[in-house]
């Protein structure tokens, strides 16, 4: 008896052993879900970086519930640049995992995501690893990650931001206090430091750098760090070489000169112009698509012009959203009746007068012309004067 169940104890912690390690995977998830392909996870996903997993599975989500999206939201959703964006969807065609469509002026106006379920790749692939696993493996080599083509941030101490702060980095720190409305914590001071110091970028780039990021709402310093590299990579050393940039890649700067009719390619001068509607003015583009809408019914010329002063008069009027405009419209509808109203009195009393100083003058002229064609009879008057 006590061997019958020394033998079943035996069974059970081999059962146990075996089950060490491995964990059960279950769900409860209901019909709001996204699915993804296993081959993606099998063959793609671990060759791929953060921003660009994040970016084909936001994608996935996105069609799976039949929603547009577009490359600036996808920046604002996971704080990247634009262009770490475009790299992410440029990788992903690549892979054969996406297919891009361009319009005329190339800025893209499709993302089709290609069906990989069906590729024989996969079988092939998937054979190729099991028959490879059956030999003994020899030591596999580690992979060694390409170098960035960009200094690496450095971990500054606090003495180190202190004589910053206190030196060369006085200026530009006050600067940045002044944009962001409130003192810098060491983290910020860091970034700072790094992008004055590594990425070798002046006083005047950093503080069009800074600028750019508060009119655009990005007041996240990693997304400061993440433009200074790209700007870094990109050979930008001046803030009109900063400027000709960001409005090159502006789709919100680009989408507002179609609506107006502009096909040409951003200049400084009006991409600085639109911009000062979103930062100074702090306008959202349904907003500034309503001006636009009303300078095209309006006029064919100096449309920026005319679209300009339309957009600094709402401001000086607190416009911020539709609502503000119709009650404005209203507003200006019913000056201007009045104005036709008063308009219309002053006729009527203009034409009044000249009526009563018409009939004064008539009546003027009719007594003297009675006066002036009075006749008398000569003879008579002499007869008689000469019979008294």
């Amino acid at each position: 008896m006590d061997k019958e169940f020394s033998e079943q104890l035996k069974l059970l912690h081999e059962v146990i052993r075996s089950m060490m390690g491995k964990v059960t995977i279950s769900h409860n998830m209901g019909d709001e879900a996204t699915s993804i392909s296993n081959i993606f996870i099998d063959e793609y996903m671990q060759d791929a970086n953060d921003a660009q997993l994040k970016i084909y599975l936001y994608l996935l989500r996105m069609m799976s519930s039949n929603l547009p999206t577009s490359v600036p939201d996808l920046a604002d959703k996971f704080n990247h640049t634009e262009k770490d964006v475009v790299r992410a969807l440029k990788y992903w065609e690549k892979k054969g995992l996406i297919s891009l469509e361009y319009d005329s002026a190339q800025n893209l106006t499709s993302i089709h995501m290609e069906d990989i379920t069906t590729r024989s790749s996969y079988g092939r692939r998937r054979e190729d690893t099991v028959l490879r696993a059956l030999p003994t493996a020899a030591p596999s080599q580690p992979v060694q990650a390409p170098e960035p083509s960009y200094p690496a941030k450095p971990s500054y101490t606090a003495s180190q931001l202190k004589e910053f702060k206190l030196s060369e980095g006085s200026g530009i720190m006050f600067i940045a206090e002044q944009y962001y409305g409130r003192p810098l914590n060491p983290t910020e001071m860091s970034t700072i430091y790094y992008i004055h110091d590594e990425l070798k970028f002046s006083d005047e780039l950093l503080d069009y750098l800074m600028q750019y990021c508060v009119d655009n709402h990005k007041s996240d310093f990693r997304y400061m760090e993440k433009v200074a590299i790209n700007w870094n990579q990109e050979g930008i050393k001046t803030p009109k070489q900063a400027r000709t940039e960001v409005m090159r890649h502006d789709e919100d700067v680009i989408t507002v000169m179609r609506s107006l009719g502009m096909e040409n390619a951003p200049t400084v001068k009006e991409g600085t112009i639109i911009s000062s509607w979103r930062g100074e003015l702090g306008f959202k583009m349904d907003i500034i698509m309503e001006a636009c809408d009303r300078t095209v019914m309006a006029t064919q010329k100096n449309r920026l012009k005319y679209c300009d002063s339309i957009l600094r008069s709402w401001h000086e009027n607190k416009v911020s959203t539709r609502e503000d405009i119709a009650r404005l419209d209203a507003t200006h509808t019913a000056n201007l009746k009045s104005k036709a109203a008063v308009a219309s009195i002053s006729s009527i009393n203009m034409k009044n007068r000249s009526g009563e100083s018409y009939i004064r003058t008539s009546a003027n002229q009719n007594r003297f012309n009675q006066f002036q064609q009075n006749t008398y009879n000569f003879a008579e008057l002499e007869k008689q004067i000469l019979d008294n």
